[in-house]
């Protein structure tokens, strides 16, 4: 579904949907953007290149390039010495969101609160049965 929006990049208003997130101008050069990287990245002797090096060789941003590998237009699994940063801590990786410690973290923590609620359950379980008289007269 479109919803009319700013562009993030000219604050242009356009149709803003699932697949377009600028306008239709800066879509534009972004295309032209991504040829550049691409045609470098497409010649063996660029293939060792580092994120800095195509952002110098090219003139594209930083943000521009990790874009299109996010949206997995730039492959980097020919690309050794290219990665993106890990949503939450911001080492560079080169596959899924996290690095192997973030998921490590993230799984502990699940783990914890998973043990928790299995805690809480029990304590609820345990005192459904459980009734109390209450008895003015037996003071």
């Amino acid at each position: 579904m479109s919803q009319l929006a700013n562009c993030p990049r000219c604050e242009a208003l356009f149709m803003k949907s699932s697949f377009q997130t600028v306008c239709h101008k800066c879509l534009k050069e972004e295309e032209l953007c991504f040829e550049k990287v691409y045609k470098f990245i497409k010649k063996q002797k660029n293939r060792q290149s580092t994120m800095m090096q195509i952002v110098e060789e090219t003139g594209v941003d930083e943000e521009l390039i990790l874009k299109f590998i996010k949206q997995k237009r730039i492959q980097i699994s020919h690309l050794p010495n290219l990665g993106y940063p890990c949503d939450r801590c911001g080492a560079s990786i080169r596959a899924g969101r996290y690095c192997a410690a973030c998921e490590q973290d993230i799984a502990g923590q699940m783990s914890q609160m998973d043990h928790m609620e299995q805690l809480e359950k029990e304590i609820r379980d345990r005192s459904k049965g459980t009734y109390y008289n209450f008895n003015p007269k037996n003071k």
